[in-house]
């Protein structure tokens, strides 16, 4: 489970920024006084334009960047005081692959499962899952510089998820990719759930928001301008179309 409570965080502006911007202000605030809980078994989507808070709020909640104030619980830790403890719960995929050119996706994976103290057997057992769930088989021993986008991508979540973590973060997982390693991703993320894991991820594309979100929450400047279930989320829509409404809210 995540819990979020009256999550802030401010960035001091560099002097570059306040000419480009012409203020005298020396902080801006990315995220303001967000709230929202996810829970085990459920998809829950973070929606927003480009520069919303999106990307902030879910490296808070992930421990990598500190927040100004408020409150993050990750499986019952709190994961501001105790950040290790809760990052050993955590999966976090971001937008940069940040993967090591000369290691193949192998041995990129054995060292990550070192990281987190993944036991051989059990190594053996989660690679066997997820090299057949993303379909690595074939490239698994190629090395990273040599990997396709969607191929790093793939390397990427198995990283991710290799100690089998309870929470797990996408912030936008399938951009940029082809629709059949997207379609594998798609896939991945529905087996999570069922496995009754929580999952939350961000993305632009509106059709799989729809087919895989239990509930969402867009988030625009920094603030949360909706918060519930995808199933009330459809019936208060007043367009047909989900990227309308998204719209519509954002807009508004």
């Amino acid at each position: 489970m995540i819990k979020v409570e009256k999550l802030t965080k401010e960035f001091t502006r560099s002097k570059a920024q306040k000419k480009e911007l012409n203020t005298n202000e020396n902080i801006t605030t990315a995220v303001e006084n967000v709230s929202f809980t996810c829970n085990p078994g459920e998809v829950f989507s973070l929606l927003g334009p480009n520069g919303a808070g999106k990307t902030t709020t879910l490296r808070m909640i992930s421990t990598i960047i500190q927040p100004t104030s408020g409150e993050v619980e990750i499986c019952g830790i709190d994961a501001i005081q105790f950040p290790r403890e809760a990052r050993m719960k955590i999966g976090f995929l971001t937008g940069s692959t940040g993967l090591y050119a000369r290691l193949n996706a192998n041995e990129i994976i054995d060292y990550f499962a070192s990281l987190y103290n993944v036991p051989k057997a059990l190594l053996k057992e989660r690679k066997a899952y997820l090299y057949d769930l993303l379909d690595m088989k074939g490239f698994a021993h190629k090395k990273i510089g040599k990997l396709s986008t969607g191929m790093k991508q793939k390397v990427s979540i198995c990283r991710t998820m290799i100690h089998d973590p309870e929470v797990l973060i996408f912030d936008e997982p399938t951009s940029g990719l082809d629709v059949i390693t997207a379609e594998s991703i798609i896939k991945l993320i529905r087996s999570c759930k069922e496995q009754g894991k929580t999952v939350i991820f961000s993305s632009h594309i509106m059709g799989e928001v729809d087919l895989l979100s239990d509930r969402l929450a867009i988030i625009h400047n920094g603030v949360l301008k909706h918060h519930g279930t995808m199933t009330d989320f459809r019936s208060e829509m007043k367009d047909k179309s989900l990227t309308q409404a998204f719209i519509n809210i954002v807009q508004s």
